[in-house]
């Protein structure tokens, strides 16, 4: 019964770090509140493309009223181009110009004569699509990785054997972060690894850190205050998988007309 309880409690804690971590990166769409008339409109605009050009969609604010776009590659200081939204199917519609990979636009819109964004424009990042494939395994391998490490730190605190989970959270990590995400870097971006020595890609060297850690408390796995290092790697873990995930990534130089890490 207290295995059970166990899961219950690190599916928990895993699913709400796991949507801290989506919402608070820069991939999740930017959420907006749009005031016209007297009446709030919630709008959420794109911060992640794929190889073709990404389509802003307004649902929800009335075809009677003005809407225009305004973006410029990132980061320059080119002037903006603006462009008027379409009305199709039921809602404003406007495209971003597809970029290179890993070229990225800002942009701010104006409904109704009122500019939105302009002070802090959203930026869109555009990749080539990854494969279900790799993709799907690799998300669920590392959701399972901070799984068992969250369950393998309630069996240390409890005192309960946790040298199997320990072993298994290491290999869910090392599949997960270093087979299948150079994986989904290469496919999305060319590069197979971006992190330290390479680059300053968050998400590369926040797995790496994390996984530094449980290579420590493996190593040390027959001493007696293993156990501590253990919670520590857990700990590490937890604080580092709540940096927003592609932080500090790839990017485009539009300059020199190459990719940069």
């Amino acid at each position: 019964m207290k295995k059970v309880v166990y899961w219950i409690l690190a599916i928990v804690i895993t699913l709400a770090l796991s949507i801290y971590q989506r919402m608070t990166g820069p991939t999740y769409p930017k959420k907006v509140n749009v005031e016209l008339r007297g009446q709030s409109f919630q709008i959420k605009l794109p911060r992640s493309g794929v190889q073709r050009d990404e389509i802003v969609t307004l649902k929800g604010v009335p075809s009677s009223v003005e809407v225009k776009m305004h973006y410029r590659r990132y980061p320059t200081t080119n002037d903006y181009t603006t462009v008027d939204f379409q009305w199709q199917d039921g809602a404003w519609q406007a495209a971003l110009p597809v970029q290179p990979v890993a070229g990225k636009l800002q942009y701010y819109l104006t409904v109704d004569g009122k500019d939105y964004l302009k002070d802090e424009p959203v930026v869109i990042r555009f990749r080539n699509d990854v494969p279900a494939y790799i993709l799907i395994p690799h998300i669920l391998l590392m959701f399972g990785a901070m799984l068992f490490a969250v369950y393998t730190f309630l069996l240390v605190v409890t005192r309960k054997p946790y040298k199997k989970w320990l072993w298994i959270t290491v290999g869910t990590l090392f599949v997960g972060g270093f087979v299948l995400g150079p994986l989904v870097q290469h496919a999305a971006f060319g590069p197979w690894w971006t992190g330290f020595p390479y680059g300053t890609d968050l998400t590369d060297n926040k797995t790496l850190i994390s996984f530094l850690f449980f290579l420590a408390a493996l190593a040390t796995i027959k001493w007696k205050y293993n156990k501590w290092l253990v919670v520590l790697a857990v700990l590490v873990m937890i604080a580092v998988f709540t940096i927003p995930h592609s932080a500090y990534g790839s990017e485009y130089d539009y300059e020199k007309q190459e990719l940069k890490h």
